[in-house]
């Protein structure tokens, strides 16, 4: 049953993508953007404890 809810969520995602290429991209780069300061954030943290 997970594996039939993650394939309908797959395809759905393509269909989006290719629908409302725009908002799709729009939203993978704030994804980005958010994972990139999550990222940065890690390493001023670890940067500034081992300093």
């Amino acid at each position: 049953m997970k594996k039939l809810i993650g394939w309908i969520l797959a395809i759905l995602l393509v269909f989006y993508i290719g629908k409302h290429p725009g908002p799709a991209a729009d939203i993978a780069q704030g994804i980005g953007n958010t994972a990139a300061d999550l990222a940065r954030g890690v390493g001023t943290f670890v940067s500034d404890l081992a300093s």
